[in-house]
């Protein structure tokens, strides 16, 4: 999570629910991270208290976004905490969500540093439009619509991606993909298996480069 992320964490008063409890993160190679989520059906108390328990993971493990699948969960489900272009904080629980991006003359590329939560450390840069609008539906049913440009474009992209069963990883070239993958062995040893239930070790020697989701 960058600096503007944090920043935008410790301002103002979080509308996310802050009962849950810390889940341990799915890493990239699990069968649920590379296929198709499922859709979301039913909205009662079992999807509100993983909605809880998302939010306090992505809070624990220092990042502006977390989809279900992340958590082990088969849905097609993702919570945020993520600034956009001007510092605003943006937060919010997306199901089934659906993503439009610009096309043609409006169409601009961001290439700024991606991390996965689920590829713990490791950063690369990967090219997305620079504006993006999701909608979808709430954890109570009811319609919601987001959309930005900067940070918040690339968290809303890289969490509908993993409903999708895409990581960003997939979006690189082989080049990128090589030294993506030769960083996170390299920070391996740092993440424990039940991360961020226990604490990564030697955490001043970890830095925040960009979106981590």
């Amino acid at each position: 999570m960058g600096a503007a992320a944090r920043f935008a964490r410790i301002s103002g008063m979080s509308t996310l629910p802050t009962n849950g409890s810390v889940l341990p993160i799915t890493r990239w190679g699990e069968d649920v991270m590379h296929r198709l989520n499922k859709p979301v059906t039913e909205f009662g108390d079992e999807l509100h208290r993983l909605v809880a328990d998302m939010v306090a993971t992505m809070n624990a493990a220092e990042g502006v976004g977390l989809a279900a699948n992340q958590v082990g969960v088969d849905l097609q489900l993702f919570v945020f905490d993520c600034p956009d272009k001007d510092g605003n904080r943006v937060q919010g629980v997306v199901c089934n969500p659906v993503i439009e991006l610009p096309e043609g003359k409006d169409r601009q590329l961001d290439e700024g540093e991606e991390g996965c939560l689920s590829l713990p450390g490791a950063f690369t840069k990967c090219a997305r439009p620079d504006w993006a609008r999701v909608t979808g539906v709430d954890e109570n049913g009811e319609p919601v619509s987001y959309e930005g440009s900067g940070l918040l474009a690339r968290c809303l992209q890289h969490e509908t991606d993993h409903t999708q069963g895409t990581v960003f990883g997939d979006r690189l070239s082989r080049k990128y993909r090589k030294r993506l993958f030769a960083e996170a062995e390299e920070l391996a040893p740092d993440y424990p298996a039940d991360w961020p239930v226990s604490p990564v070790l030697n955490q001043e020697e970890h830095t925040d480069e960009g979106l981590n989701a």
